[in-house]
């Protein structure tokens, strides 16, 4: 290869000659160093949405452990009581949604992992808290057994349904720390005063029952929770 140069009026330019044949351009080269690079990025595109796609699909519950169930159940008086769970058997929550004739809806959430109920009344910005007791599982456990038929529509006949009465005394004086609560505790209460509940036997004559919520399961069986608040 010779080395050539050209003069110009201003200055003088390095080009490359051949003895024989035309001089290779570097820009010759440019369709296959595009390639690797386009194959490269696409590559690199595939792998990340993989790894995007596997992380969301590890970190939401399968939807086939999310069951919707309605429960119709006439109250005492005759009226439909409307109320639907959202039952999750990955995570071992039952969340009820009660509506009252007015269209107004409460909540009941029922933590079995955690061995907590949490009421959060309709018109209230307020949160109540208790255990779980040995009657609350089974309930719970009849609604858990219906949902893993996939029956969807349960009708409550007012003959055959049991009705029962429950008193739960609000522990006024000590509210709850809505980050001390686990998920969804402390979704559900964000922006709501929270309250530690103990069942007692009445509220007395001394004391005005402020509110209830009537709760029905597919096992026929009826609770009405009845709230008050206890002297501090």
């Amino acid at each position: 290869m010779l080395r050539c140069w050209k003069h110009s009026e201003d200055r003088c330019e390095d080009a490359e000659c051949t003895d024989g044949g035309s001089a290779a351009s570097p820009q010759s080269h440019f369709p296959h160093k595009a390639f690797w690079v386009s194959f490269s990025a696409s590559l690199l595109l595939v792998i990340i949405t993989l790894a995007l796609t596997g992380h969301l699909g590890l970190s939401q519950p399968p939807a086939e452990s999310l069951q919707l169930v309605r429960i119709t159940a006439p109250d005492q008086t005759g009226l439909l009581i409307n109320q639907s769970a959202v039952v999750d058997l990955q995570n071992d929550l039952v969340t009820f949604s009660i509506t009252s004739p007015a269209n107004q809806t409460s909540t009941v959430l029922f933590d079995v992992k955690h061995g907590l109920i949490c009421y959060k009344p309709m018109d209230q910005e307020s949160c109540f808290l208790r255990k779980m007791e040995e009657s609350d599982y089974n309930n719970v456990h009849s609604l858990l057994q219906e949902s893993t038929h996939k029956q969807g529509q349960v009708q409550l006949s007012r003959n055959e349904t049991q009705r029962q009465r429950e008193f739960l005394g609000v522990l006024a004086g000590s509210p709850v720390d809505v980050s001390t609560l686990e998920e969804p505790l402390q979704t559900l209460c964000r922006h709501s005063s929270v309250h530690w509940t103990r069942r007692v036997d009445g509220p007395g004559n001394q004391r005005l029952v402020y509110f209830c919520i009537d709760i029905c399961f597919p096992s026929n069986i009826c609770v009405s929770v009845c709230f008050y608040y206890l002297p501090e």
